[in-house]
């Protein structure tokens, strides 16, 4: 991306291919956004530090969208800041700073006092902003500088801390020129934070899962499964299966529907077999958990994890469907075999 932006002849295709980049990481954040409880984003757990994961989620967001904001409108366009348009007071926050300077608890209480719902607008308007201007450069304007003046905007401005872990920032993009800026922040801080917010999820999930039951209401083995590593299970309140995250609300209709019944799962129901609720509606692509749930209902929980604990050591696959086929009796009598 950044060869093809450093061309002239192929500089509008970069530009478009950072605007794809922006959109795929963008709809990562959306992902967690819709997934995850309100008390995830206020979540330490990787401790305290200076990496980019010891950190919280809204503070991540926070972070990445107002540096973006700054140095938009303050540095490149001269204009007013997205932030400005009420955004202070519809996020709840009691500050106006990029937040370098916030680190362990203070970072956590910052978080507890932020509208996460009206962060993420705020993030949704500011990259839509920033593409506007990513749309709009023309390869000439690559080569542009900034000056003392646009220093001393940046400072008036009082957007950046004076604390040492944050003033940094504005000789950093004032030494810079556009397509600098385009590196950094417009493109690799992005890729950073949402790698490290990947990071904070998946240990808030993994964390979570402790002494959980692991297997799903749908007969699943959580800990069996591919997505394993950044799903909290639907036990938990970090449930980011993939069907759950495609549903309502983000929770499974399988899930709501045990707990409507008083269910510890879809086992434990009459109707199991010809169910077409939820996961259960894809048919023979999901075939294969409904056998293992007509197994459990026979032989229990325990018996279906020592038959997958056999089939993990015989064959190397990752979907259980590749084992077990498409159909419900084939997968049953698999099962079966094994046992």
């Amino acid at each position: 991306m950044q060869t093809l932006i450093s061309k002239e002849s192929t500089f509008s295709e970069g530009i478009n291919l950072l605007l794809e980049l922006r959109g795929n990481l963008f709809e990562q954040i959306s992902s967690i956004i819709k997934t995850f409880p309100p008390v995830a984003f206020y979540q330490l757990p990787f401790g305290d530090g200076e990496s980019n994961h010891n950190a919280t989620l809204a503070w991540s967001l926070w972070h990445l969208f107002r540096i973006e904001d700054i140095v938009c409108h303050t540095l490149i366009l001269h204009d007013s800041q997205i932030f400005e348009e009420d955004w202070q007071e519809k996020i709840k926050s009691p500050l106006i700073t990029t937040g370098n300077e916030l680190y362990g608890e203070v970072m956590v209480e910052f978080s507890k006092k932020l509208n996460v719902k009206a962060l993420y607008d705020y993030c949704k308007a500011v990259m839509d902003s920033t593409n506007e201007l990513l749309k709009s450069l023309r390869f000439s304007d690559l080569k542009r500088k900034f000056s003392c003046a646009d220093k001393e905007r940046l400072i008036a401005g009082k957007c950046v801390s004076d604390s040492d872990s944050a003033s940094w920032l504005i000789d950093f993009w004032c030494g810079k020129n556009v397509k600098g800026l385009i590196q950094m922040p417009f493109s690799r801080h992005w890729i950073m934070h949402v790698e490290a917010m990947r990071r904070i999820k998946n240990k808030l999930c993994q964390e979570a899962k402790k002494g959980v039951d692991q297997i799903a209401c749908c007969g699943l083995s959580c800990n069996h499964c591919f997505l394993t590593a950044w799903c909290g299970s639907c036990r938990t309140i970090y449930n980011t299966c993939s069907f759950a995250t495609c549903s309502p609300d983000g929770v499974c209709p399988n899930t709501a529907c045990c707990k409507e019944k008083g269910l510890d799962g879809c086992y434990e129901c009459d109707e199991l077999y010809d169910c077409k609720k939820g996961f259960y509606s894809l048919g023979k692509d999901t075939n294969a958990i409904r056998a293992m749930a007509l197994f459990i209902q026979k032989h229990g929980k325990k018996e279906l994890l020592k038959v997958l604990e056999t089939l993990h050591k015989k064959k190397d696959f990752q979907k259980i469907q590749e084992v077990l086929g498409e159909e419900i009796e084939d997968g049953l009598r698999i099962l079966e075999e094994i046992r």
